[in-house]
């Protein structure tokens, strides 16, 4: 069960999520931010995509089919619902699910949609509690309820969207996720796309030996009780109120400045973008990227408060690595060559798996190497693909300029 509007109408229509409004109009709340301002910025960042796409809010119920909680422990019986966008595409060309990572949306593919959907019929989620998906009380109180909370929903989105034989790629958290599912629902899954994926921590990383001796310092013995007291960074940006703003402006330019390439992450035109936000009758100017960033990073808490579940201090997890050995679906892990998640718990994964893996490096690209080099991150992905899309795979050549680990 959907609801439907074409690209158009997303441009025009001032809310399409929204079920319930605040009664306070934004230029009186402490957060200048909404469930349509989520909307109205997606929009907006959307527009720079040339593919047509549709916008769904595919309703996902109160949670799965015999489960003793409701998107947990909710006392809600109201259903939720997963952002969804599906670009148009050639008849029969292979799907391609796009997951997102921590502290992310699926908006942060709009670089990569036009040139991925020549090839893949492209659908990108926000998972639920992220973006402009239903943001549910999040009250999971353990490691397997978390999991349950993102694996369950996204099985439950397959199957409103009557899905299968797809090929799923993730990003750093929503890799996790990603491989997760996969574990779990093998038989969906044609390949598997693990992009920077989160899951992977090796003992023998540089980064994990410097975390430990931090730690027992007190600065770091601050943090860690932060982080064991689910306190996220979207707390911060909540609590500076019309403040926030300039924080994720500041934290935006600095993080998606790209030093690998002269013409930058974001284009003249995307720069351009002007859109912003009215606090107390003032405008507070936002380029288009700053202005998605932030509505998405200060409405309701819901799926951020999965850090402390999922990873230890510092972002470590080896549950991946720890089932390398159990999984069913070939898979294809990509890097930036200069990523913070270090492709060796790829290559620790790889020995024990007993499906085909390969894993490809990017060079002038880190963590978000889909914008920090998309000529270099699709050419990965095609290749990745080739069995689905070309008639002589095993002929195709590695793609110049990559690395294989």
């Amino acid at each position: 069960m959907a609801e439907e509007i074409n690209k158009s109408e997303i441009r025009s229509s001032p809310s399409i999520i929204a079920k319930s409004r605040s009664l306070w109009p934004s230029v009186l709340r402490w957060i200048p931010t909404s469930t349509d301002h989520i909307i109205a910025s997606e929009k907006r960042l959307l527009s720079l995509v040339k593919t047509p796409y549709v916008q769904e809010l595919v309703n996902i119920g109160s949670g799965p089919p015999g489960s003793k909680v409701r998107w947990f422990r909710s006392s809600s019986n109201e259903p939720r619902f997963i952002n969804t966008v599906t670009f148009d595409s050639k008849e029969g060309s292979p799907t391609l699910v796009m997951v997102h990572g921590y502290a992310a949306s699926q908006g942060f593919f709009f670089k990569n949609f036009d040139y991925l959907a020549n090839r893949f019929k492209v659908i990108a989620i926000d998972q639920l509690g992220w973006g402009g998906s239903s943001r549910p009380d999040f009250t999971c109180k353990s490691t397997e309820e978390t999991e349950a909370w993102f694996i369950d929903s996204l099985e439950e989105w397959r199957k409103a969207k009557n899905l299968s034989n797809f090929i799923l790629l993730g990003h750093s958290f929503g890799g996790y996720v990603a491989a997760k599912y996969a574990l779990k629902h093998p038989e969906h899954v044609q390949h598997l796309i693990l992009v920077g994926t989160a899951g992977l921590s090796s003992e023998s990383d540089t980064t994990y030996e410097w975390v430990t001796r931090f730690r027992a310092t007190w600065r770091g013995a601050i943090l860690s009780h932060l982080w064991e007291s689910n306190f996220t960074p979207q707390k911060i940006i909540r609590g500076l109120g019309p403040w926030g703003p300039d924080l994720v402006r500041k934290y935006t330019a600095a993080r998606f400045t790209n030093r690998y390439s002269p013409e930058g992450v974001f284009t003249e035109e995307e720069s351009r973008l002007l859109s912003g936000i009215i606090y107390n009758g003032c405008f507070f100017p936002f380029f288009i990227v700053e202005d998605y960033v932030y509505h998405t990073s200060a409405a309701k808490a819901s799926g951020e408060l999965c850090l402390k579940y999922i990873f230890a201090f510092g972002a470590f997890n080896r549950a991946l690595l720890n089932s390398a050995s159990e999984w069913k679906v070939p898979t294809t892990f990509i890097y930036g060559a200069e990523d913070w998640m270090n492709y060796q718990g790829a290559q620790e994964a790889r020995e024990q798996m007993k499906v085909p893996c390969e894993i490809i490096r990017v060079p002038q690209a880190g963590h978000f190497v889909f914008l920090e080099n998309r000529d270099g991150f699709h050419s990965a992905v095609l290749y990745a693909c080739r069995r689905f899309l070309s008639p002589n795979p095993d002929k195709e050549p590695f793609p110049e300029g990559l690395v294989s680990a």
